[in-house]
């Protein structure tokens, strides 16, 4: 098994910025893609980032030149970058992981390719 915990979650006002954290224990060898996905009240699922175990990324496009993901891959920790959070941005943030192939498309940032899940992190962004 891996566990995932995430953290850094907060309120912001628009435009400003939070770094969330994601640390990985466990089986973490079984672990080729982390991917942040998030959920809005009465919204689907969406996945926001991922990063593939050789630095692969993509972002869907609503985060494109605002988000940052990261890792590091001695400490099991992922990371998210948040800056100009926008209203929109608020919602239940959550780290996911699995072998997804590799992080070179959107199908990266397809749920149904997780097994493993953390209990999520909350942000609100407020105008």
């Amino acid at each position: 098994q891996v566990q995932l915990v995430e953290s850094g979650g907060g309120s912001v006002q628009s435009g400003g910025s939070l770094r969330l954290s994601c640390a990985a224990s466990g089986y973490t060898y079984r672990v080729y893609c982390m991917v942040w996905f998030r959920q809005a009240p009465g919204k689907a699922r969406e996945g926001v980032a991922g990063i593939d175990r050789d630095g692969r990324i993509t972002y869907t496009d609503s985060v494109k030149g605002r988000f940052t993901i990261s890792q590091d891959n001695a400490k099991n920790t992922l990371y998210l970058q948040m800056n100009s959070l926008k209203p929109e941005d608020t919602a239940m943030y959550y780290c996911a992981a699995g072998n997804c192939g590799y992080c070179g498309g959107s199908w990266c940032l397809r749920a149904a390719e997780y097994n493993y899940w953390g209990q999520g992190t909350q942000v609100t962004v407020s105008s």
